[in-house]
């Protein structure tokens, strides 16, 4: 089973980027799916989660009307659309799949850089 994030970069504040999360090795379609992130010297934080009807997600208040997840089950990805970046976005983010507990997941990617210039 893997879990790939792509789509990272860098970014001047204001600015958008979309990461993706391929997942492959079995289906994901009914799992749960979310992204984390973690900036350095912070602790990792869940941006955003979605079911996988993809009718009900969860957001942090930080990312709140910035960001948007949603997902593709056909595909076996997931998306975070980032609006109006800030520089306090600058981390590695994580895909995870198959939520255990809100902190605990079965499958995380090895993170994708996102880097917001002031």
């Amino acid at each position: 089973v893997q879990v790939v994030e792509s789509g990272g970069g860098l970014v001047q504040a204001g600015g958008s980027l979309r990461l993706s999360c391929a997942a492959s090795g079995r289906t994901f379609s009914r799992s749960t799916m979310g992204w984390f992130r973690q900036a350095p010297g912070k602790e990792r934080e869940v941006v955003a989660t979605i079911t996988w009807t993809g009718t009900s997600t969860d957001y942090a208040d930080s990312v709140k009307c910035r960001f948007t997840i949603s997902r593709d089950n056909a595909k076996n990805t997931v998306y975070l659309q980032m609006n109006s970046l800030k520089p306090e976005d600058t981390a590695v983010y994580y895909c995870v799949a198959d939520r255990i507990t809100n902190k605990n997941w079965r499958y995380w990617g090895q993170g994708t850089q996102v880097t917001v210039s002031s």
